[in-house]
């Protein structure tokens, strides 16, 4: 698999949870930011290798095979992440780019050892599930903030969107993971909500309680 193919295989694997028939070629243009001409022709690719299927009217799907390669390079992204900030003091909103060269490395006795020496970790530093070596992924019970009532409370366990721009939000804020948010009042206007973090209430956005996970206690 070549690099471009990899995210490709990547990028499907996270729209199919959006389109459960099949990824329109159109919806993989718009994430890989490239012409639908270039999808349709590595879509034909990607079939000839067995890693997808592509059906007229209905989309692309992964196969089985298709699934575990995009899965292992999920993997690869998310372990790079956690060793990162880990063990070499980057932020959690600077790790994104840096995984994505990394996850393309092909040695898997590098990925089981880097496993091994972070300690089989089950999350990335944003909340995200590492898939383990035959792929299973271990599925955490999780709510959005903008879905809890008034008088509830959660541990923050992962975020919807890891763009360094929310992330930033967020650290604005002292939110991160393992943090306890207490949901004081939401605003019938334009949706906010004021929560207690730290002894301290402080106001999120609808579009930022939208976008934060947490798991109820």
């Amino acid at each position: 698999m070549t690099l471009s193919e990899e995210n490709y295989l990547k990028a499907i694997y996270h729209l199919e949870k959006q389109y459960k028939e099949g990824v329109p070629t159109n919806a993989i243009a718009e994430e890989m930011e490239t012409k639908a001409s270039s999808v349709t022709d590595m879509i034909k690719k990607l079939s000839g290798k067995k890693v997808l299927t592509h059906k007229k009217y209905q989309g692309a799907r992964l196969t089985e095979k298709g699934l575990l390669h995009a899965k292992a390079v999920i993997r690869k992204h998310r372990l790079w992440e956690s060793f990162l900030v880990e063990k070499l003091n980057f932020k959690w909103d600077e790790v994104h780019e840096v995984a994505e060269q990394l996850e393309h490395i092909k040695s898997e006795k590098l990925i089981r050892e880097l496993d091994r020496f972070l300690g089989y970790p089950k999350t990335d530093p944003h909340g995200d599930p590492i898939p383990d070596e035959e792929g299973n992924i271990q599925v955490q019970e999780k709510e959005l903030l903008s879905q809890l009532e008034v008088g509830e409370r959660g541990i923050c366990v992962g975020v919807r969107d890891s763009s360094a721009a929310f992330l930033q939000y967020l650290d604005k804020y002292g939110i991160s993971l393992g943090k306890e948010l207490a949901v004081l009042h939401k605003e019938a206007y334009d949706e906010s909500m004021v929560v207690e973090l730290d002894g301290k209430k402080i106001t999120i956005s609808n579009q930022g309680a939208s976008n934060l996970y947490l798991k109820q206690k």
